[in-house]
């Protein structure tokens, strides 16, 4: 019996990932020099007090797992997969509510070409500072940045200007945290037209790995934790 099987991946569906996204596909960017991913959020005891799997190496799994998941996702899917790992991870205020790393610094290589930073940390005090991803290319700049990668703070692309771009939802509030933007119903929209033949998933079973072993190789070859 055929089966389908979703990833969710909301992310994606944000105006700027879809935009980001036409410009390295379109070849407008060119040769792709330099990637910078960085994730600042707070989560703190409001965050892990509530629920008793939080914070558990067994069953949390890491802060990369958990937390930013969804945009090593988004770098993937836009770059490719990545080689040469390099990274340090520490716990800088959490040692009393996690079992892992609350932050990180990690560089590497994409197989397809350029080179590549991801900075996380969820030691950021009271509320998320941004997520964020810089593009320096051959032919132009690209930086979308704010609380959850939800505009586009500078373009500066040869021969190009940048449109007025859709607004992004608002990130989901969970009452004591908030997470990314509110594109579950995409999701759901996606898996109701794969359903009717109709579309091909966004995300699909093999996406949804190649994420996991990013982050597992990025905890196998980091030290510090």
């Amino acid at each position: 019996v055929h089966r389908h099987v979703f990833a969710v991946m909301q992310n994606r569906y944000s105006p700027p990932s879809v935009w980001i996204k036409e410009m390295v596909e379109s070849g407008r960017l060119g040769n792709i020099f330099m990637v910078q991913l960085n994730c600042y959020w707070n989560r703190d005891e409001r965050y892990y007090k509530p629920d008793s799997w939080h914070g558990k190496k067994d069953l949390d799994g890491g802060t990369l797992f958990t937390q930013f998941s969804h945009f090593i996702d988004l770098m993937y899917w836009l770059f490719g997969d990545i080689k040469n790992i390099r990274g340090s991870l520490a716990c800088h205020n959490h040692t009393k509510l996690i079992e892992f790393e609350d932050s990180g610094s990690v560089s590497f290589e994409f197989v397809n070409g350029g080179q590549g930073t991801l900075n996380f940390s969820t030691s950021v005090w009271d509320r998320n500072f941004e997520s964020s991803l810089t593009v320096i290319a051959e032919n132009g700049t690209i930086r979308v940045g704010g609380q959850y990668m939800d505009k586009v703070e500078y373009c500066h692309i040869r021969d190009y200007e940048l449109p007025d771009l859709a607004p992004t939802n608002p990130g989901n509030d969970y009452g004591t945290y908030k997470g990314s933007a509110q594109n579950h119903h995409y999701v759901i929209d996606n898996v109701v037209e794969v359903l009717k033949g109709r579309a091909t998933i966004t995300t699909n079973a093999l996406e949804g790995l190649k994420v996991v072993d990013i982050i597992e190789r990025i905890y196998k070859d980091s030290n510090g934790i």
